[in-house]
Order: C-alpha cells, then structure tokens, then sequence
C-alpha cells in the first residue's frame, strides 16, 4: 500500500479518535478527554499533510471526512447509544458509495 494512503488511514483514525473524545470531553469541561481532542486533531492534520505531498486536497478531504462521519457514527451507536434513523444510514450508505466511486473509476486519487 502507497504511503499516502497510509498517512491517510492514520489521520482518519486520529481524527476519529479526536472527535470522540470531543463528545467523551463534555464540552471541555473534562481535562484528559479535552487533551486528547487537541492531540488527535493535530496529529491528524499533520497526518493529512503527509498524504497531501501526493493526492489533491479535494481526494484527501473527501476520503477524510467521508470516512470520519461513518467512523463516528458507529462509535456513536455502539459506545454512546446514539440511534440514527433511516434517511441518515442511507446518506452515509452514499457517502461511502462516493468514496468507492474515487477509488474505483478516478485518477484524480494521485498526482
């Protein structure tokens, strides 16, 4: 796997982790979760940086921010028991279709 899509990975998991402690922190009124929102958000965009030097920025936020809202849905569902109706599993169901639809049919994934 290219190095790119490594970094990627990693930022999207960083930012995962970022943004569930951003819920875990109670609008930073806790301090180790608040602590982990600073950290897994830089980490992430350094990490997003790295894969920058080789994917267009357009690929890279869409991956990034696709992957993130349907990480953290689930994360939402099975650590917060936060329900989601229909029409909201559907748009990320399209959500995901798009990142295949880059992956599969685009060669704007590198440049």
């Amino acid at each position: 796997m290219p190095a790119h899509y490594i970094y990627l990975f990693f930022a999207i998991l960083a930012e995962t982790v970022g943004t569930t402690a951003l819920q875990a922190s109670q609008q930073f009124s806790r301090f180790w979760p608040s602590v982990v929102v600073v950290i897994g958000y830089g980490l992430s965009f350094w990490l997003m940086a790295l894969a920058l030097k080789t994917m267009p920025v357009g690929i890279v936020y869409a991956i990034w921010s696709g992957l993130g809202i349907v990480f953290i849905a689930a994360i939402g569902f099975f650590v917060f028991g936060q329900r989601l109706d229909p029409a909201a599993v559907f748009g990320m169901a399209l959500i995901l279709a798009g990142i295949l639809v880059i992956h599969l049919f685009s060669n704007s994934a590198t440049h």
